[in-house]
């Protein structure tokens, strides 16, 4: 009579846990580079009114794993004078710097948010050279190199001054539409509430 569905929901949120990053969501003077990598109005939510996001699946937990091998990375800090900038690779082997994202399907180029992560992190850590690994169901493997990027680092200092003001001055973050809005909790608070049109098939 046990609930096993119920066991297994625990497990892996248990196992989320262990591996996601971790984020003081009440320490407004470090700001984590996943949280200006991704949607600001999302990560302004986490930090003033969260609310728990759905379960996590394994394949979302890749980099987690990654980190608690013998290359795994351990968080490290940027200093921007008033705050800190902190970020965690998932690996680093001979001054590489990599991180994991496990895909449905490979892109023909990198997402956008993963270069803005590792190119954060490469600044983070001092590095020079980067790779973005992509890892589908099958265990197939597609990677893209980066070299440290100036221009687009000053990019993600803005967004972490820009994400520290509008929560201190509690001002919502401009709306920026994504793929991953559909399945973000905070949808509702964004749009209106999601309808499903159901037509008779004749």
């Amino acid at each position: 009579d046990r609930n096993f569905r119920t066991v297994i929901r625990s497990a892996i949120e248990s196992v989320s846990k262990q591996l996601d990053y971790k984020i003081d969501t009440e320490n407004l003077d470090k700001i984590h580079l996943s949280e200006v990598t991704k949607c600001l109005r999302r990560s302004y939510f986490d930090r003033t009114d969260p609310v728990e996001s759905e379960i996590a699946h394994f394949s979302d937990l890749v980099g987690g794993m990654f980190r608690q091998l013998e290359y795994g990375s351990t968080p490290a800090e940027f200093d921007l004078e008033n705050m800190k900038l902190e970020g965690q690779a998932d690996m680093i082997a001979d001054d590489t710097v990599m991180i994991f994202r496990s895909v449905s399907e490979f892109p023909e180029d990198p997402h956008a948010k993963d270069i803005l992560y590792l190119n954060g992190c490469l600044w983070i850590y001092g590095k020079t050279d980067g790779i973005v690994v992509y890892i589908d169901g099958g265990g197939k493997e597609a990677s893209f190199s980066l070299t440290k990027n100036k221009k687009m680092f000053e990019e993600i200092i803005r967004r972490v001054r820009v994400l520290n003001d509008l929560v201190k001055e509690k001002k919502l973050p401009i709306l920026e539409p994504s793929t991953e809005c559909s399945t973000c909790q905070y949808y509702e608070r964004c749009f209106s509430k999601k309808k499903r049109n159901e037509k008779d098939v004749i």
